[in-house]
């Protein structure tokens, strides 16, 4: 063999060797174990951690504004008055304002299923505990009512005057519905609890309103 031929082998295996050790690189480059590929997804999993806690502190300032109001019992009355709000701006629209009804009204149920939702998860189990079942099961039972008033208004014309008609019936029935509960069945339950069986209601009925805050 020539020393002209060696020389010309031993440069072709080095460029090859080079080329492989090109391809080597950029194969690493983007792999799923490289360097670059680690820190975007640490970066992601970073990102959708932040989001995850927005959203829980999110949740805890909205139901800790009504949290702020005392114990459960408290709290449901001051959830009470909150709707009866959102009445008041309903019934203060006109026929015409078809996009303020509906508006309102998708806040009236947002806050009446998270009020319902406690209640009926956490406080009327406890007063069924409490052989006040009859209460629990009138009360209960009158939720009923108020899922079919919400059913029937989203579907009503917005503009005509039967659906004002048929807001005022609905406020009517919830007003004597929050009476009997803020005047009869909750304090008398409430004065019959310990001081920690009342907190015990008031932080289950918190974990209940955060699903929905």
């Amino acid at each position: 063999m020539s020393t002209k031929s060696g020389s010309r082998r031993q440069s072709g295996q080095r460029a090859a060797n080079g080329q492989n050790g090109s391809r080597s690189t950029n194969r690493s480059a983007f792999s799923w174990g490289s360097p670059q590929t680690g820190a975007i997804a640490a970066a992601a999993v970073a990102g959708a951690a932040i989001g995850l806690a927005a959203n829980f502190g999110r949740k805890l300032f909205v139901q800790g504004m009504g949290a702020t109001a005392g114990d459960w019992s408290e709290i449901l009355t001051a959830e009470h008055a909150a709707a009866l709000a959102i009445f008041d701006k309903i019934e203060a629209t006109s026929d015409d304002q078809t996009s303020a009804r509906t508006h309102l009204l998708a806040k009236l149920d947002y806050a009446l299923g998270k009020h319902a939702l406690q209640e009926e998860n956490v406080v009327y189990p406890a007063l069924r505990e409490a052989n006040q079942a009859h209460d629990a099961d009138a009360l209960n039972g009158e939720h009923g009512y108020v899922k079919t008033y919400l059913y029937e208004l989203k579907r009503m014309p917005k503009d005509s005057p039967e659906w004002i008609a048929r807001i005022r019936d609905f406020r009517s029935m919830l007003e004597e519905h929050m009476r009997m509960e803020e005047n009869e069945v909750f304090p008398t339950f409430r004065d019959t609890l310990s001081e920690e069986q009342n907190g015990k209601i008031t932080a289950k009925m918190n974990r209940e309103g955060l699903k929905l805050a």
